[in-house]
């Protein structure tokens, strides 16, 4: 399966991390002007308890979109700062939604989410989803989506605390 390909990204963007090096193929650090976005791919996954979600539910938020894997080193560095980013935002139409491509699904996530404490929305991603999400670089690969439901930035591996908290908080202001 591709995602098992990924595996060797993620070393990679470990071994940055270790040298304090911030690794970020991104498509840049500025949010893309809002008439050239394009809109974010629909899909519809399930999270833990079964229930569909739909990326349009979040329509009128801010969303960051994170693709992660349990396994995957730089999205462990991650995650609490999206923890804390849920926290600190949700009360302003900002939210969270975490979509794992884990191969043995909800057997490994659910007690990876537990220990982590993480505190938004947590979904599976399958074959079904559209391929913009499933064919990724690598993983991670985070979307942060206007509240009109169009993409403002992509990240792809992992970038620094701040760059995301920059660009949420100028999404936040109506940029």
């Amino acid at each position: 399966m591709k995602i098992r390909n990924i595996v060797a990204w993620a070393t990679l963007l470990a071994g940055a991390l270790v040298i304090g090096y911030e690794w970020a193929p991104s498509h840049g650090k500025d949010l893309i002007a809002p008439e050239k976005r394009q809109p974010a791919t629909e899909f519809t996954l399930r999270d833990a308890n079964g229930d569909k979600v739909n990326l349009s539910d979040y329509k009128d938020k801010v969303v960051l979109l994170n693709l992660w894997a349990t396994w995957c080193g730089p999205c462990k560095v991650e995650i609490p700062w999206f923890i804390e980013f849920e926290r600190t935002y949700k009360d302003r139409g900002f939210a969270v939604l975490g979509v794992s491509f884990d191969d043995d699904g909800w057997s490994v996530i659910k007690p990876y989410v537990a220990e982590s404490k993480m505190n938004y929305r947590v979904l599976l991603g399958t074959e079904d989803m559209p391929k913009t999400y499933w064919d990724v670089q690598a993983i991670p690969t985070t979307y942060l989506i206007d509240r009109q439901g169009r993409i403002a930035i992509t990240h792809t591996g992992l970038v620094s605390k701040q760059t995301y908290e920059e660009g949420i908080l100028k999404l936040l202001a109506g940029s």
